[in-house]
């Protein structure tokens, strides 16, 4: 008898209980999962910037910036972000205030400003690629040519200007400042040439002019003061009054007539010997 009641007791108890936890239930927060998801990279949040070739769609996870695209808008931006990444993207109002702020200043030229970035997946050559590329100051250009002699991989030019093709955080990364081993402005992943022209324009260079000078065989700028020679957007050599102005069609005649590389863009295996 003792026994029952005890079974009787433990089982009204456990009722009472029961009752109670279910008096503390509370549903979790609709954003908990996406920001869970967020935070160990499982998804991106994203939210949209200025740009001088109009709004862009920044992509961030937990891990750093994962993408910087162009889009009609926030549905067309998840659309293509699932299919190129495999996970969702949730759009936030603003981008965190720390991280705006850092590509507010990468943008403007700061070079210093770390950004965290999500490249997984991403092989080694498409990293010291995007890397070397982070040190082209802003106002200038370097040549495919230029990168794939700097990361010490001077044949590999195509392959240079396919990773930089691929580059999924461009203008962080900024590709648009990597031209044509010709000169020549080239293609770009965000928009076309049009926009990469529009870039470099609002960032001081005068795209016209390097073509120019590319169509007329001129590959380097050189002073008969200092006697050294340099790509013809180093900032260097845009302080070269006409009068002191040299031109040379490569390193090779650079060298012949006296003359030595910049320091500053190190021009040296990008501008082929003519």
């Amino acid at each position: 008898m003792n026994a029952t009641l005890d079974s009787r007791a433990l089982a009204a108890s456990d009722a009472v209980l029961a009752d109670q936890l279910a008096g503390l239930r509370a549903l979790a927060p609709a954003t908990l999962l996406p920001r869970t998801l967020i935070g160990v990279g499982l998804a991106d949040a994203y939210a949209a910037i200025e740009s001088p070739i109009g709004p862009l769609f920044v992509a961030f996870n937990g891990l750093g910036v994962a993408a910087v695209e162009q889009a009609p808008d926030g549905a067309s931006f998840e659309r293509t972000h699932v299919e190129r990444f495999g996970r969702p993207a949730y759009r936030v109002t603003a981008l965190p205030a720390r991280l705006a702020g850092a590509i507010g200043r990468r943008l403007a030229g700061d070079r210093r400003v770390r950004i965290a970035l999500d490249l997984r997946g991403r092989t080694q050559f498409e990293r010291d690629v995007w890397t070397k590329a982070l040190e082209i100051p802003r106002g200038e250009v370097r040549p495919y040519g230029w990168i794939a002699a700097e990361i010490g991989r001077p044949k590999a030019v195509r392959a240079v200007g396919t990773a930089l093709g691929h580059n999924p955080v461009p203008l962080i990364v900024p590709c648009h400042r990597v031209v044509r081993s010709d000169g020549l402005i080239g293609n770009y992943s965000l928009g076309g040439p049009h926009n990469k022209r529009a870039i470099l324009s609002a960032e001081g260079l005068d795209p016209d002019r390097l073509e120019a000078l590319a169509r007329a065989g001129i590959r380097l700028i050189g002073s008969d003061t200092t006697r050294g020679y340099c790509l013809p957007s180093c900032h260097a050599a845009q302080r070269i009054t006409d009068r002191h102005r040299v031109t040379f069609r490569s390193t090779a005649a650079g060298h012949q007539a006296g003359y030595r590389a910049c320091r500053l863009c190190r021009p040296g295996s990008a501008v082929a010997a003519a």
